[in-house]
């Protein structure tokens, strides 16, 4: 039925907001010459710097305090993942897998992670070396926090710093499907049947 529906419609911009799809009181209200709807149109790095920026009077420091420091935290939290470059208006369904999981990882940063579990499916896809390990230094932090991380991964930077290993194989596809190796990185690299020893 959706799909049928679908064929009806079409997306037009709203002629009163422009697309910016607020009201005008609140465009009206602006900060730094800049209204919620400017700063949502700049990259996470770009409103790091228009925060930092920001020249408040010292009634207007104890009105932002508290948020300030809780929006600077949120948004260190996207740069530390790798996301520095996305907008804060990006539609989540816009967003890359990689992307969403390092999102919601962002999203978990801060809290307490005693007893939880993450599950990343090839979190590095699509990543610079240099924000791997960014990616890395997270996922370690996480793990410091109390927290269980396991990760599908090929990226052999990764596979480097587990703590422990189940290398799957012996190749992929229809050739792959048994457990080949398992133990530190340092057990694999000496496991004969493992092709991913051979590499680390």
């Amino acid at each position: 039925m959706k799909e049928a529906y679908e064929a009806f419609m079409s997306k037009i911009t709203c002629p009163t907001c422009g697309g910016k799809r607020l009201k005008p009181e609140v465009l009206a209200v602006t900060i730094g010459n800049k209204s919620i709807a400017d700063v949502c149109g700049m990259s996470i790095t770009d409103v790091l710097a228009f925060i930092d920026g920001l020249v408040l009077s010292e009634s207007e420091k104890v009105i932002a305090s508290r948020i300030y420091k809780e929006l600077k935290a949120r948004l260190r939290f996207l740069v530390n993942v790798g996301l520095e470059y996305l907008t804060l208006s990006r539609s989540a369904s816009g967003l890359s897998g990689g992307e969403a999981q390092r999102l919601k990882l962002a999203s978990e940063m801060g809290k307490g992670q005693t007893d939880s579990v993450f599950v990343f499916d090839e979190p590095t896809i699509g990543l610079h070396p240099l924000d791997v390990q960014t990616l890395l230094d997270v996922f370690q932090t996480l793990v410091n926090n109390g927290a269980t991380v396991i990760i599908i991964e090929h990226d052999l930077d990764v596979i480097r710093n587990a703590d422990y290993i189940i290398d799957m194989g012996p190749g992929g596809g229809a050739d792959g499907g048994r457990i080949v190796a398992t133990g530190t990185p340092e057990q694999i690299a000496a496991a004969p049947a493992s092709i991913t020893g051979k590499f680390i």
